[in-house]
């Protein structure tokens, strides 16, 4: 009896903190949306909380009212869809072999592996070595030193290591090779885990800003979060030039409409692939 209400108790706290925690998150992101759209009088008297008042898109028409937003916004979509498939891949055939038992280096290659999750190149080397390369000014610079996270290739690892062995053998009986187990048995198994991993490795590539700056220096290829950056500086130092709107315009709200801009594309990501987190990581994690 005491063992249910200590289950009880705990289950209530449980739901408390998770409830409290979850709101934590969403408050400041609601607050920042009630900003972008609050008009200038309001803003400026600190009178907005969680409701816009004044209510107008006006800092919305001054981040959208540039055409390089459009351009920018394309270069970050083919950073992530094309850098997370060319991760994952690279992610799942390291995986792969690292996950055979029969494979003798397995041990020296995972140490490299997980010594690079503590220690870098450093940053002078890691640009000279995408300079050498010729990467310079290219979307290949900032997916390439990504392509792979040692976090990542350990889930993805782990989890092929949880599979049944008896799978892997039967196939081979069967006269499969690894290329065919791979993607034949391995694959179809692991789409939860894909679906997480691809998803972390989406929201990296999306939120790449620093190596944009370090990396890109043309305009045409500037990514969205290196432009909306440049936006905001020019709102904060009063350099806006949009005409009608601009009156209507603080530098809070368009530094909140520009964090809108930026969120919103990723976000929408999320509800499709909310179900295969708790699931994929999980199952990532089941051997080390």
């Amino acid at each position: 009896m005491k063992s249910i209400r200590g289950e009880s108790l705990f289950g209530y706290v449980n739901v408390i903190l998770l409830s409290l925690l979850s709101i934590s998150t969403i408050v400041p992101f609601i607050h920042i949306i009630a900003k972008s759209l609050s008009s200038e009088t309001y803003l400026l008297a600190k009178e907005i909380w969680l409701w816009p008042k004044g209510f107008n898109f006006a800092s919305y028409e001054y981040v959208l009212s540039y055409k390089q937003f459009y351009i920018s916004f394309w270069n970050s979509l083919v950073i992530t869809v094309v850098g997370t498939a060319v991760s994952m891949a690279v992610t799942i055939l390291a995986a792969f072999p690292l996950s055979r038992r029969q494979f003798p280096l397995k041990r020296g290659l995972m140490l490299f592996f997980v010594i690079t999750m503590f220690f870098s190149g450093g940053l002078i080397p890691t640009y000279l070595v995408v300079k050498q390369l010729g990467l310079l000014n290219t979307l290949w610079s900032i997916m390439l030193p990504l392509a792979l996270a040692p976090f990542n290739l350990i889930l993805v690892r782990n989890f092929f290591l949880s599979l049944p062995e008896a799978l892997e053998e039967s196939a081979i009986m069967d006269g499969a090779s690894n290329i065919r187990v791979l993607t034949w048995i391995y694959l179809p198994l692991s789409i939860p885990t894909i679906a997480t991993i691809s998803m972390f490795y989406a929201v990296g590539y999306w939120n790449s800003f620093f190596q944009a700056m370090m990396y890109i220096t043309d305009r045409g290829l500037m990514p969205l979060q290196v432009f909306l950056m440049q936006i905001v500086t020019n709102a904060k130092t009063g350099d806006m030039t949009t005409g009608d709107i601009l009156s209507e315009l603080t530098p809070e709200s368009t530094t909140a409409a520009a964090i809108i801009c930026v969120v919103f594309p990723i976000l929408c990501v999320y509800p499709f692939i909310q179900k295969y987190f708790v699931k994929g990581v999980m199952l990532g994690a089941v051997k080390g």
